[in-house]
């Protein structure tokens, strides 16, 4: 997933470590993606589309 949201974006994407089942994707400090609303992990081309 980083991979595509880096081919997406141009930019460098840092993964962080978590535990519980949190998944958050995050730009600039703001939650963009939250599986907890969402129900289910980004599907291929959904994060990257978030950009």
């Amino acid at each position: 997933m980083s991979a595509e949201i880096e081919k997406a974006t141009g930019q460098k994407v840092t993964l962080v470590g978590g535990g519980g089942g949190i998944f958050e994707i995050r730009q600039d400090g703001e939650v963009i993606w939250k599986k907890e609303y969402s129900g289910h992990y980004p599907k291929p081309g959904e994060a990257a589309a978030l950009f």
